[in-house]
This record gives C-alpha cells, structure tokens and sequence, in this order.
C-alpha cells in the first residue's frame, strides 16, 4: 500500500519541523517561565495546552486556513496582538509576585487548579503564537503533494509534528522545572519570579513583533 506522504518531501519536512521546535519563540520561553515557577505538572499540563491548540491549527490548516489568513490578515493580527497581551500580562503577574516577596514556593498550592490554569495559559500561548500561523501557511504547503489526497498527508504531519513539540515544549520546561527545588528558598524565589516576568515580557515582545 502506498505511503499517505511522499517519502522525500516527510524527511525534508521532519529536518524543518525539528528546527521550527527547537528554534527559541514565545511558547518555548512559556514553557521555561512555567517550569520554573510552577514545576513538572503544570509544565505538562502546559504542554498539553499548547498541543491542544496546535490541534486547532492543524484543523483550520485542513480546512483552509492558508486562503483564510491571504483574504483576511488583519483578523491574525489581532489575534496575534491579544496574545501579546495576555503573555505580557503573564510577566507583569510574576513580577508583582516578585515585589510582594515571591509568593508561594513551586509546586505548592492547589495543584488541580494550577494544572488547569497552566493548561488553559498554554492553550492561549499558541493559539495566539504567530510562528504557529507562519508554520500552517508559509512552510506546511510545501510539503504537500498535491498529487495524493490532502487529508491522510495532513494527518501524518500534523502527528510527527505535534509529537515532536511535545517533546520539544517538556525538554524546555522540565529544564526550567529543574530549578523548581530551589523556588522554596524565599530570596532565590523572589528574584527568580522577576526573571521569569521579564522571560514572559520578552515573549510577548516577540508575539508582538512577529505578528
């Protein structure tokens, strides 16, 4: 039976995804700042977010997006500018936190409640992330064959890729997550939440810029 993807165009395609993930963006700074701050579950609970709005990426992708984003861009840019927002309101959080003398250590609290809000910042990241729009427009169409039929080639990248970011997002926040054991000493915990704030102001910076 024939491959639903054209053996030299998925390796050129997986050479490209790999770098796309492992280039420094917004939702790679994200998932930084959470695993410092928050620790390894709400770090995957993160990354759960992020993919789930990778998800719907992939689902405009199939269903048109590339000739949606040509007839209206003004729509992603806004939406692209709202997710600078939201992002940048993230880092302004954390440096409050870091005024009032660090909040709570990583990893305490209600864990359910930050697992659900970690999944629900992450979501917001991406689906507002502009390299996510560039990937689905500008570098997804090349790999295409237009001679095979869209929807079993859309299928197959969307799961490599998305299985290569999950891998990607955790390496990034269990890496951050790493420094979580030193968050209950209260002075390394106050100066590290204002660098994770201005981690999650340089991310929207980029979202901004990018968008």
């Amino acid at each position: 039976m024939d491959s639903p993807v054209d053996p030299a165009r998925f390796a050129a395609y997986l050479g490209v995804t790999v770098l796309m993930v492992l280039t420094p963006g917004p939702a790679v700074l994200f998932a930084i700042a959470t695993g410092a701050r928050r620790g390894r579950a709400a770090v995957m609970a993160a990354v759960l977010g992020m993919n789930l709005a990778n998800l719907v990426w992939w689902s405009a992708a199939a269903l048109g997006l590339i000739a949606l984003a040509g007839a209206f861009p003004l729509v992603f840019r806004a939406l692209a500018i709202v997710g600078a927002l939201y992002v940048a309101w993230l880092g302004l959080r954390a440096i409050h936190e870091a005024w009032r003398g660090g909040g709570e250590p990583a990893g305490t609290g209600g864990a359910p409640r930050a697992g659900q809000g970690a999944l629900r910042e992450g979501f917001l990241v991406q689906i507002a992330n502009p390299k996510a729009l560039l990937f689905v427009t500008a570098i997804l169409p090349p790999f295409v064959d237009p001679d095979r039929p869209v929807l079993p080639q859309i299928a197959v990248l969307a799961t490599s890729g998305v299985a290569m970011d999950v891998v990607a997002m955790a390496g990034y926040g269990l890496g951050g997550a790493a420094l979580a054991a030193r968050m209950t000493e209260p002075r390394f915990r106050r100066g590290f939440q204002l660098f994770t704030g201005l981690l999650l102001l340089g991310a929207a910076l980029l979202i901004a810029l990018r968008a």
